[in-house]
């Protein structure tokens, strides 16, 4: 039986180059789905780079590839109001889906006012899943606020496809570990391994500066 498909790590100039680069492999996974096409998305400085260069490449898109045919879904959210700063879903709303093609994407988000593990089977059953525990209950976050739900490493290694997005200078150290690391318990993002899937990550050089392994250098044209 064969094992996880290989990784692939690119790294761009900046931010600027990336991003139009993350949008048309999300409009090609989009055509190649050939019905629904399921977009798990994280937050963070991720919004601000899809609000920025996916609407051309989802413009461009048409039938079976189209905005419409769509359904997104969040794999981490905090368990905020959708009007908070600090919600994965709102920041979406605000940035992002008004940008896109009319009529756009089915979303998904959470029901407000739940506690965290009534929340995250409330998303699970959102998600229509059933076999196992895919969304997590988490109240004790580092970064605050301190509750929210995440999808778990069972649904992310059943994608087809898994793309981890960082930019800056800030984010190198924690790579290094991530890509390169031997650790006895790995954070949770070096467990990602799409059984069937690809996984490819997307750096900026000041992130990928402390990185040996080798990867796809991608300059300005």
């Amino acid at each position: 039986m064969a094992g996880p498909a290989p990784r692939r790590v690119s790294v761009f100039p900046s931010p600027q180059e990336l991003g139009p680069a993350l949008a048309q492999l999300v409009a090609e996974r989009a055509a190649a789905a050939g019905g629904r096409f399921s977009l798990g998305l994280s937050g963070g400085s991720l919004v601000g780079i899809l609000a920025r260069d996916l609407p051309p490449a989802a413009a461009a898109a048409a039938g079976p590839a189209a905005p419409a045919r769509w359904l997104v879904a969040f794999c981490d959210e905090r368990l905020v109001p959708p009007e908070h700063p600090e919600s994965t879903a709102g920041a979406y709303k605000a940035q992002l889906l008004p940008r896109l093609p009319a009529p756009g994407p089915r979303v998904l988000a959470l029901t407000p006012g739940l506690p965290p593990a009534a929340a995250a089977d409330d998303y699970a059953a959102q998600l229509r899943q059933e076999k196992e525990k895919i969304v997590a209950a988490i109240t004790d976050s580092p970064k605050p606020p301190p509750e929210r739900i995440t999808l778990t490493l069972p649904v992310l290694n059943a994608a087809r496809m898994v793309v981890f997005v960082a930019t800056g200078e800030g984010k190198a150290a924690v790579l290094k570990r991530i890509l390169e690391g031997d650790e006895e318990n790995p954070l949770p993002a070096a467990r990602v391994r799409p059984r069937s899937g690809q996984l490819r990550w997307f750096l900026d050089e000041s992130a990928a500066k402390e990185l040996t392994v080798p990867v796809e250098k991608h300059s300005v044209l």
